[in-house]
């Protein structure tokens, strides 16, 4: 009795084809509107994409702007205090020149730790961020 009752269920589903075509007629437009609803939010996510690294490009501007005028007007005002107590321009300004160039040396000989691993860890941390929102 099994034996038949499991072949009268498979003969009965063997009538679903005719139905297959009216579901999928049926449910063109919904597979429509979900195309366009998913290409919509993918758009809006590349616009708010582009849009943050807009903003962080200008403020990355804006701030390597200033810090140059901070380093301008900080290394004449040293160097005229250093000349001040020198009592030589030449070497208040020579001491400045030794000094920024020492710091410049120290930021490239450990640029891999101050810049990069941070800048690494903290686009991972935003793809994580992200992928939580989602």
């Amino acid at each position: 009795m099994a034996f038949f009752v499991y072949f009268s269920k498979k003969i009965t589903s063997m009538n679903q084809p005719d139905n297959l075509g009216s579901f999928f007629a049926e449910n063109k437009t919904l597979l429509k509107e979900y195309l366009e609803t998913r290409m919509k939010i993918y758009r809006l996510q590349s616009i708010r994409l582009f849009s943050q690294s807009a903003g962080y490009f200008a403020w990355i501007l804006i701030s390597v702007f200033l810090i140059f005028l901070f380093l301008l007007f900080g290394g004449l005002m040293v160097g005229f205090w250093f000349s001040n107590l020198l009592h030589s321009n030449v070497k208040g300004f020579g001491l400045v020149a030794l000094v920024i160039l020492a710091v410049f040396i120290l930021l490239a000989v450990f640029r891999r730790s101050l810049f990069v691993e941070p800048v690494i860890q903290s686009i991972i941390q935003r793809s994580k961020e992200e992928e939580e929102e989602d």
